[in-house]
């Protein structure tokens, strides 16, 4: 089963580094995620992920796979690991956001959710069970738990019912999930998720229901959805004070580089977000001294790299004037560099905040970046 050691501790905040073990391989913490909605991180190709950006571990989500190219393609190459040649673990999320963000082609209650595909309009049914069933084949090392994720701002009646609905699907995925087999020959794990929205009794009766279940590690649902990012914080520190220290923490679909750090020295241990790909192909670009918005006049005659402090050598090799012009050009591997800037960025956040815990200086260093990573160019 998947296994956490925590390493080393920051002596002035909660931050700390350690390593996962799952069936496709070690995962280090503090550790960034890219995602791949569709099985494919946009714009960047498998070696580059490996071997340019550095990534031990991707996302692939539930509602979109079942969609295209469906369960039985997936089933009949044996996983997504053999579908998209990615050897290192994959984390699936449950398709709960996409529920939440399809508002208007959904219909929830107890049994599950009925939802039209964003794809043909056709009618589908999720409930806790059959999404187990869908993760279970698409082979990902870790699965999420079906949940609600409640929309920012959500009156405290609705936010209840939800998460109580959240906590009774949990219920029945553990027990689903406890009851199948290995579907291609290694183990996999479950993850529940603690919602609650933004009301301070309700994360908290969460957190300790998520608890209560000893899982092999925890997510936290439900912010990043508008609300100001102290109210994320907020209620990131109170769950993590609830949660269990011994088990890997993970904070769903954040977020900035400023976002990560602070949770960082909260406690969280994984991060997703779709951000540094999402606005790579807008021309915004997250570099050591700051944010670039590439397409901007000011850098039609830089010739100086992307980032010279960035590990890869994709941000090492090519100038912000030729990206400038690729961008400026339509070209496609304007895309492709940018997204794979922005992904080594964010890892090499990651392992430059693992070092300074190491250190014990995180506190420190962690503050000053917060500012350098905010400030625009």
């Amino acid at each position: 089963m998947l296994e956490f050691e925590i390493l080393e501790t920051d002596p002035l905040s909660a931050a700390r580094t350690g390593k996962i073990q799952t069936a496709h391989g070690e995962i280090k913490t503090p550790i960034f995620m890219p995602v791949g909605t569709l099985g494919t991180v946009k714009a960047v190709h498998q070696h580059e992920l490996k071997e340019d950006i550095g990534a031990e571990i991707i996302l692939g989500n539930t509602y979109h796979l079942y969609l295209r190219p469906g369960m039985d393609i997936l089933e009949q190459a044996g996983g997504l690991h053999k579908f998209n040649g990615w050897d290192k673990p994959i984390l699936t999320d449950s398709g709960g956001y996409q529920v939440y963000s399809l508002s208007h082609r959904r219909k929830i209650k107890e049994e599950g959710v009925v939802f039209q595909s964003h794809i043909d309009g056709s009618r589908h049914f999720f409930s806790p069970e059959i999404v187990m069933d869908i993760q279970r084949t698409i082979g990902a090392d870790i699965i999420m738990a079906f949940d609600e994720c409640t929309p920012y701002p959500c009156e405290y009646k609705y936010a209840k019912a939800s998460m109580e609905m959240t906590h009774r699907w949990l219920d029945r995925c553990v027990k689903h999930f406890d009851k199948g087999e290995e579907k291609y020959h290694y183990w996999q794990t479950l993850f529940p998720i603690v919602q609650g929205s933004t009301y301070p009794d309700l994360r908290k009766a969460s957190a300790e229901y998520i608890a209560s279940k000893e899982a092999r590690g925890n997510a936290i649902g439900g912010l990043s959805v508008g609300e100001p990012a102290e109210e994320m914080y907020k209620y990131t520190d109170l769950v993590c004070n609830i949660l269990p220290k011994d088990k890997p923490r993970y904070l769903m679909g954040v977020g900035t580089p400023a976002n990560i750090l602070e949770c960082i020295a909260l406690g969280i241990d994984m991060f997703d977000c779709v951000l540094p790909t999402r606005n790579a192909r807008h021309g915004l670009l997250y570099t050591s001294e700051g944010i670039i918005n590439i397409k901007n006049a000011k850098w039609k005659d830089d010739f100086s790299v992307i980032d010279e402090n960035c590990s890869c050598r994709t941000s090492r090799f090519y100038t912000k004037a030729y990206l400038r012009h690729l961008f400026h050009s339509k070209e496609f591997l304007a895309m492709q560099v940018a997204s794979i800037h922005n992904l080594a960025f964010y890892l090499d956040l990651v392992r430059a905040a693992r070092e300074h815990i190491e250190k014990g200086d995180f506190a420190k260093w962690k503050n000053e970046m917060v500012v350098k990573v905010q400030r625009r160019l």
